[in-house]
C-alpha cells in the first residue's frame, strides 16, 4: 500500500528514548495510551480527543497535561474559538523508547500482556487474529540491533494510508523478551561404522 499523504499532519520525530519515571508512568496508563495512539493519525484538540473516547473533557484534558508535563506531547498550531485560543496537540516521537529505568506498576493496574489479551478477545472469537513466536539464541546486543529494525517496521505499520468505510483498526502487537526455551543440544558426531564397506557386484567386476 502507498499513500502520499502522510500521518500524523504534523512533523515528529521517528523515536524518542524516555528516561524519567514519570515519563514511563505517564505512558503505560490505558486511557493515556489511546489518546496517544489517536495522535499518530492526526493533531487533534482536547474535545475532539474527548468526543473519541467518550470521556468528560475536563478528565481528558488532566491527562493530556499530563503527557504534555512529561515531554510526551506538544503544541502543533492553535485556532481562536468564540474569542478563546484552543491548541492542538501531537506526540514528540512516533514511537517512545523506554531507557535504563525501572518502574513499579500502580497496584490493581493490568500488565503490557494481559491488556493486549483483553483487546483481542473479539478477533479471537471470530478467529480473524494472527500471531507467532519464533526463539533465537543471541546475545543481548544482537537483541537489541533486531528490535530497532522490528520497531522502523512499527513505524511503517503506523503510516499506512487511512479510510473511512469498511475497515477495522488492526493491532501490530510486538514484543521481545528472554525465556527459558527448551534447547536443543550441540550436533552430534556422526556414529563410526567399523564395518568394511560394501562392493557392488559391478565395481567388483570393473576389478578383475
Amino acid at each position: 500500500m502507498s499513500s502520499s499523504q502522510q500521518f500524523p499532519d504534523y512533523p515528529l520525530d521517528d523515536f524518542l528514548v524516555v528516561t524519567e519515571p514519570r515519563q514511563v508512568r505517564a505512558i503505560f496508563d490505558p486511557l493515556r495510551e489511546t489518546l496517544l495512539e489517536l495522535l499518530l493519525e492526526r493533531a487533534a484538540s482536547v474535545q475532539e480527543l474527548a468526543a473519541a473516547v467518550v470521556r468528560p473533557k475536563s478528565s481528558v484534558a488532566y491527562h493530556v497535561k499530563l503527557l504534555a508535563d512529561a515531554g510526551l506531547l506538544k503544541v502543533v498550531r492553535t485556532r481562536m474559538v468564540r474569542g478563546k485560543k484552543e491548541s492542538f496537540y501531537g506526540r514528540k516521537a512516533r514511537l517512545f523508547k523506554v531507557g535504563d529505568v525501572r518502574v513499579e506498576p500502580p497496584a490493581g493496574s493490568i500488565g503490557f500482556f494481559e491488556s493486549a489479551a483483553r483487546d483481542a478477545e473479539a478477533a479471537v472469537r471470530e478467529d480473524d487474529l494472527r500471531g507467532t513466536t519464533r526463539y533465537a539464541w543471541i546475545d543481548p546486543a544482537d537483541a537489541a540491533e533486531f528490535w530497532n529494525r522490528v520497531l522502523q517496521l512499527v513505524n511503517e505499520y503506523g503510516q499506512l494510508p487511512r479510510t473511512s468505510n469498511g475497515t477495522a483498526a488492526y493491532a501490530l502487537l510486538t514484543a521481545m523478551y528472554p525465556t527459558q526455551h527448551a534447547r536443543l543440544g550441540a550436533r552430534s558426531a556422526p556414529a563410526c561404522d567399523d564395518r568394511p564397506p560394501l562392493i557392488s557386484a559391478r565395481a567388483d567386476r570393473s576389478r578383475q
